[in-house]
């Protein structure tokens, strides 16, 4: 992950997630910025929330779990390791902590809660947005080196370091009807997601499976050999498609770049110019 600016100011969807019916599955660790809605469950190595964020399933952590204040867990939440839980969060299931758990003021978990470590109830808890603020004055400072050694506090030392976590910014709106940001959106490899993505930019990796539209207000990129279930809409930018790629919808843009073997299997309504590419021959 690249630190030398906000690590909350793009979503970042990592190679191989998956959105499972309710649940949303990656490998790393999960950041989420103040004031998203994610309607589904999340599962992750470990998750870190803003203030207010809601989740409309339950949370698997199997590392640590921070919840800053006034977040809403729909569902249980299960912690690998330790647990830092804001004052005013609601969790509508119970909550199972299999290391230390410290929580503030007027917490509510209708089915109730266990620690096989150390209870710690205070009022108030190190806030994850006053760690994000933090670092983001760090960057501006050029203190990158601080800055890093505070994510690494934040985050599993044992993971691994090409393992890039989930990252969704502040103010998001996450489902399995729509991803809703007002940043770019990068989205990796093998990944399979459900639901329409709209974002400033959009680039999607090589053999991912998206169902649903793209619309972006700048240039949209599909990698490699993946498949978009809808239709791609840009309103002044252009859309990249790779080789193998295919689209089951209409694509609008400025310009727009087709590789080899790349197919659009609605309309094509380009502005600028429409390059299509060749597939090489071997020698003979």
């Amino acid at each position: 992950m690249d630190f030398s600016r906000d690590p909350l100011d793009e979503l970042v969807v990592p190679d191989g997630t998956e959105a499972r019916e309710v649940d949303l599955v990656t490998d790393g660790d999960v950041l989420i910025g103040g004031r998203s809605t994610v309607d589904f469950g999340v599962r992750g190595r470990n998750v870190l929330a803003g203030e207010s964020v809601e989740f409309g399933g339950a949370i698997e952590a199997e590392g640590d779990c921070r919840l800053d204040m006034w977040c809403d867990v729909a569902e249980n939440v299960l912690v690998g390791k330790d647990a830092y839980i804001g004052e005013r969060v609601h969790v509508a299931g119970e909550m199972k902590v299999a290391g230390d758990l410290d929580i503030g003021d007027d917490v509510e978990i209708e089915e109730g809660f266990e620690a096989n470590g150390w209870i710690v109830i205070r009022n108030p808890m190190p806030t994850i947005v006053f760690l994000f603020v933090y670092l983001k004055h760090l960057l501006l400072l050029g203190e990158e080196d601080t800055a890093q050694r505070l994510v690494s506090e934040l985050v599993d030392e044992e993971q691994d370091a090409d393992t890039d976590p989930l990252v969704i910014p502040g103010n998001a709106t996450v489902s399995d009807d729509a991803w809703r940001v007002s940043t770019p959106a990068s989205i990796g490899d093998d990944c399979r997601l459900h639901g329409n993505v709209r974002a400033e930019t959009i680039d999607v990796g090589t053999e991912t499976t998206i169902f649903g539209s793209l619309r972006a207000r700048g240039d949209i990129s599909i990698g490699e050999g993946t498949n978009i279930h809808g239709d791609l809409t840009t309103r002044d930018g252009n859309v990249t498609i790779d080789a193998d790629a295919r689209i089951l919808g209409d694509v609008s843009c400025a310009d727009l770049e087709l590789g080899p073997n790349a197919e659009v299997d609605g309309t094509i309504r380009a502005n600028g110019e429409v390059t299509m590419g060749t597939t090489e021959r071997d020698p003979e």
